[in-house]
């Protein structure tokens, strides 16, 4: 009965989330609740729960002044420089101007939010493009696979899901996939070259205008070459309050703390990597550097934090919410007699390879589901049937997050809808030019994993 309930469960959250009928919040909220109660918890189900939400109290907690810590970065300017810097760089070169998107796309991709990224990205490079005749095909390609890569960080979503799933610190999932990570941005870095040399083939010399270039920095043109309409107008989908942030006018921008803002984001990476302090302690005190330096007033403390709101109150939610899922699939015993009949499905010489196909499966798995819907509904699962053979569930989680390049560009990705609308491509002519150099990326990062040891392989 456990095992029925269970998978039956995984299904019904599936089905609401895939097709649209529930938020992530209302299915990771109702629906185990609702099954929890079927199995037999009773009054029960109230301390499961409870264990859950006490054991991702710090999941919630990084996400919270993570999303914080980068925005404020995008606010002050951080990143300015570097989109003029790209912008002028490029010069008349196709293939700089390829591998610059990359570049910026990385960097941007730092605050974890992938509409964020798209949106500046394509502000300040589509112009680009546009006035030098490349195909805008070639940025969402690039952009695409750049922070399908990125994803990864902790405070980006798919490791947080994974950690908050399998009951693990998000640090024990990602510090050992550093490796995998550079491996897999330099493969970016490598089809970002190709495609920028076959783009300077296709349309030779390019002419360079200096007065093009400063008005993209400044989001001064739209993307049809004309000045972009207002914000949150019918013509840009909500963009324009993103293309705003590259506006060298506005009024958070802190010129005179780049360098104060660029040493704290440095001491914070190198700290996280080198995992000295528990990630969501390392953010709680760079975001509040962050606040007291940039925003010295309180009003404008507030003011700060009530700009990133929105983002932090639906990632958050989804993780306080997962924690009932996880909590009632603990805590009723579905976890373990369902692993216990895929125990005895799962032919027994394929057994020591569980982490190696899950890592396969994350792209098809994670392509046509949601995150949400793989990693709480069926990565437990595969963990705990692994776990039957000596893997452990931070290597399972691992191996879980390596398709997230080929995840990223499933239509089921809101981000990914964004970035081909904002380009002006279609999502067909996006796909046939991204998803094999996406499987490439995800399972060279696979692999990388297994060779170091990250990952087992038998």
């Amino acid at each position: 009965m456990l095992v029925i309930l269970g998978f039956l469960m995984v299904a019904v959250f599936m089905y609401l989330i895939l097709t649209k009928r529930a938020t992530p919040v209302v299915a990771l909220t109702l629906v185990p609740v609702a099954f929890g109660l079927m199995a037999g918890a009773g009054l029960g189900i109230g301390d499961m729960i409870t264990d859950g939400i006490k054991s991702l109290a710090p999941t919630a907690a990084l996400l919270f002044f993570a999303i914080i810590f980068f925005g404020i970065m995008i606010d002050v300017g951080l990143f300015d420089p570097l989109v003029k810097g790209i912008l002028k760089l490029v010069k008349n070169d196709p293939m700089k101007l390829v591998v610059g998107t990359a570049v910026l796309a990385m960097v941007v991709s730092l605050d974890g939010d992938g509409s964020t990224t798209f949106i500046i990205v394509t502000s300040a490079m589509l112009p680009l493009y546009l006035k030098l005749g490349v195909s805008p095909v070639i940025l969402t390609v690039v952009a695409g696979l750049a922070n399908g890569t990125m994803n990864i960080i902790p405070w980006g979503g798919p490791t947080v899901r994974a950690a908050s799933a399998l009951g693990i610190s998000p640090s024990e999932v990602f510090v050992p996939m550093v490796p995998s990570l550079i491996v897999g941005l330099i493969i970016v870095l490598a089809f970002s070259v190709h495609l920028g040399i076959m783009e300077r083939r296709r349309i030779g010399k390019l002419v360079y205008e200096p007065e093009m270039v400063r008005a993209a920095a400044s989001g001064g043109i739209g993307g049809n070459g004309t000045t972009p309409p207002p914000s949150g107008s019918a013509g840009d989908g909500g963009a324009g309050q993103f293309i705003d942030g590259l506006d060298p006018n506005r009024d958070t921008l802190r010129p005179k703390l780049l360098w104060f803002n660029a040493i704290l984001t440095v001491v914070l990476l190198v700290v996280l990597v080198i995992d000295i302090l528990p990630i969501p302690v390392l953010f709680m005190i760079a975001a509040s550097i962050a606040l007291a330096v940039n925003f010295p007033k309180v009003k404008e403390q507030g003011e700060a934090i009530a700009r990133h709101s929105s983002s932090i109150v639906s990632v958050v939610a989804m993780v306080l919410a997962a924690a009932i899922l996880t909590g009632v699939f603990q805590g009723t015993g579905m976890v373990e007699a369902m692993a216990e009949w895929l125990l005895n499905v799962i032919p027994s010489g394929m057994g020591p390879y569980l982490a190696v196909i899950t890592g396969i499966l994350s792209l098809p798995f994670t392509f046509f589901m949601t995150n949400d819907a793989f990693y709480f509904g069926i990565l437990p699962v595969l963990s705990e049937t692994a776990a039957q053979y000596g893997i452990e569930p931070v290597e399972m989680a691992r191996a879980s997050i390596t398709g997230q390049a080929f995840h990223l560009q499933s239509p089921l990705v809101p981000a990914i809808l964004l970035l081909v609308t904002l380009a002006g491509v279609s999502l067909a002519d996006h796909h046939k030019k991204v998803l094999w150099r996406a499987a490439v990326v995800s399972l060279s990062m696979l692999v990388v994993g297994v060779a170091l040891g990250q990952i087992p392989f038998g």
